[in-house]
Protein backbone atom coordinates (compact mmCIF):
# COMPACT_ATOMS: atom_id res chain seq x y z
CA UNK A 1 0.00 0.00 0.00
CA UNK A 2 1.72 3.59 -1.46
CA UNK A 3 2.01 6.25 1.54
CA UNK A 4 -0.49 9.49 1.57
CA UNK A 5 1.55 11.36 3.14
CA UNK A 6 5.15 12.10 3.84
CA UNK A 7 5.90 12.56 7.47
CA UNK A 8 7.35 16.39 7.12
CA UNK A 9 3.02 17.24 6.01
CA UNK A 10 2.40 15.25 9.65
CA UNK A 11 4.30 17.46 11.94
CA UNK A 12 1.63 19.76 14.78
CA UNK A 13 2.54 22.37 13.19
CA UNK A 14 1.44 21.82 10.25
CA UNK A 15 -1.59 20.32 10.87
CA UNK A 16 -3.41 22.20 13.82
CA UNK A 17 -3.24 26.20 14.85
CA UNK A 18 -3.39 27.38 18.81
CA UNK A 19 -6.99 27.88 19.18
CA UNK A 20 -5.08 31.36 21.07
CA UNK A 21 -3.40 32.29 17.92
CA UNK A 22 -7.28 31.90 16.09
CA UNK A 23 -8.87 34.26 18.82
CA UNK A 24 -5.98 36.53 18.69
CA UNK A 25 -6.49 37.16 14.84
CA UNK A 26 -9.97 37.22 15.07
CA UNK A 27 -9.44 39.95 17.84
CA UNK A 28 -6.99 41.96 15.80
CA UNK A 29 -9.78 42.62 13.09
CA UNK A 30 -12.49 43.31 15.62
CA UNK A 31 -14.05 40.22 17.01
CA UNK A 32 -14.65 39.89 20.67
CA UNK A 33 -16.27 37.44 23.07
CA UNK A 34 -19.58 37.50 23.19
CA UNK A 35 -20.41 34.47 25.52
CA UNK A 36 -18.88 31.29 26.78
CA UNK A 37 -21.53 28.03 25.65
CA UNK A 38 -21.45 25.16 26.89
CA UNK A 39 -18.80 23.80 24.23
CA UNK A 40 -17.81 26.76 22.27
CA UNK A 41 -16.74 30.13 22.96
CA UNK A 42 -18.80 32.78 21.10
CA UNK A 43 -17.10 35.57 19.22
CA UNK A 44 -18.72 38.30 17.70
CA UNK A 45 -17.98 42.24 15.80
CA UNK A 46 -21.19 43.03 16.21
CA UNK A 47 -22.08 41.22 12.51
CA UNK A 48 -20.94 38.02 12.33
CA UNK A 49 -21.14 35.52 15.18
CA UNK A 50 -18.44 32.59 15.18
CA UNK A 51 -18.13 29.97 17.28
CA UNK A 52 -14.65 28.67 18.13
CA UNK A 53 -14.71 24.99 19.96
CA UNK A 54 -12.80 24.89 23.36
CA UNK A 55 -9.72 22.85 22.44
CA UNK A 56 -6.11 24.03 22.93
CA UNK A 57 -5.59 22.94 19.21
CA UNK A 58 -7.88 23.28 16.07
CA UNK A 59 -7.44 21.41 12.75
CA UNK A 60 -5.63 24.24 9.83
CA UNK A 61 -8.66 23.56 7.73
CA UNK A 62 -11.03 24.05 10.04
CA UNK A 63 -9.19 27.48 11.51
CA UNK A 64 -9.65 28.93 8.02
CA UNK A 65 -12.97 27.98 7.31
CA UNK A 66 -13.66 30.02 10.70
CA UNK A 67 -11.84 32.78 9.19
CA UNK A 68 -13.70 32.81 5.96
CA UNK A 69 -17.41 32.73 8.08
CA UNK A 70 -15.61 35.36 9.88
CA UNK A 71 -15.21 37.17 6.62
CA UNK A 72 -11.48 37.02 7.02
CA UNK A 73 -8.49 35.85 4.84
CA UNK A 74 -7.88 32.52 5.66
CA UNK A 75 -4.13 32.86 7.44
CA UNK A 76 -3.22 29.56 8.57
Amino acid sequence: MARLFSNKYLSKSKVSVKRRDLIKYLEQNGFYLLREGARHSIYTNNQKTIPIKRHQTIDRITANELCKQAGLKPKF
